[in-house]
């Protein structure tokens, strides 16, 4: 059987063996990887020391999107500019250039790169932690239009998984580099959903991958069971070279919902 998902071994967060692993593998892992959690939650309360300007430590105390005008006036009020990323000659969509914008503007990284996953646009786009672009490509992503998991799907088969359910999680994550059992590196993303970036998987010619990363139609680029495939130069020049050392944090975008409903603490930079 062909699929997208690969075994791992992670260098900064815990992972199972593989990207549907089975439910044995995960039970102790899945506790691990709780505490780390913990740890990046111990961060965000402490987010406030690390803000490096008043705006930043503003934007961290403001709960969800509705505050939106009380931002915006105290901004004023203060004299200060806002935030926003560089996306130099990229065409990203709008909702990318939100979310990128909110990431920045609030300091929401904390400090690490970052990078967002546009599903309707089938497209990633990775920023340094200060926000400026250095990478974008075509993707391949969950053949199910969608943004939520089912429950118990990272402890299923493959072969368990209706085409219906294969869907790639919108979401904020706290993503690091994993090997497979081949040596290969694979970004891990969703660990309670199994859902990782990796090189695209080409070892089943009648899916054609590598020609639908280059499609200009969109729905060519729904086809894997969840994972997140993009180019290998990508993966090898852009993607390693990130996170190589440090975690990260993956934006997905929602493409059924707004962004307010997934990112808590999202607000517009207007």
């Amino acid at each position: 059987m062909n699929t997208d998902e690969h075994s791992v071994t992670p260098h900064l967060l815990p992972a199972p063996q593989g990207d549907r692993p089975a439910a044995s593998s995960r039970t102790g892992r899945a506790k691990k990887n709780s505490l780390r959690l913990l740890v990046v939650a111990g961060i965000a309360v402490h987010q406030l020391a690390w803000a490096d300007d008043a705006w930043q430590a503003f934007t961290q105390t403001q709960p969800v999107a509705g505050q939106q005008r009380l931002l915006t006036e105290t901004a004023t009020a203060i004299g200060i500019t806002r935030k926003r990323a560089n996306f130099k000659d990229e065409q990203a969509s709008l909702s990318a250039r939100h979310t990128a914008n909110w990431v920045v503007d609030s300091g929401d990284n904390l400090g690490m790169p970052f990078m967002v996953v546009d599903k309707a646009q089938a497209r990633v786009l990775m920023f340094d932690a200060h926000g400026q672009l250095i990478g974008a490509a075509s993707a391949l992503l969950g053949l199910a239009v969608g943004d939520d998991s089912m429950p118990d799907i990272g402890t299923r088969k493959l072969s368990g998984i209706r085409p219906e359910e294969r869907t790639t999680p919108a979401g904020r994550f706290v993503a690091s580099l994993g090997r497979n059992l081949k040596g290969e590196e694979i970004l891990w993303v969703d660990y309670a959903n199994a859902i990782s970036l990796h090189r695209v998987v080409t070892s089943n010619a009648k899916e054609r991958r590598a020609e639908r990363l280059t499609s200009p139609h969109l729905k060519d680029k729904r086809i894997s069971y969840g994972c997140i495939n993009v180019p290998v130069v990508f993966f090898d020049k852009v993607v390693i070279p990130a996170f190589s050392g440090t975690n990260g944090i993956v934006y997905t975008l929602p493409e059924t919902r707004e962004n307010q409903t997934v990112f808590s603490s999202y607000y517009a930079v207007e």
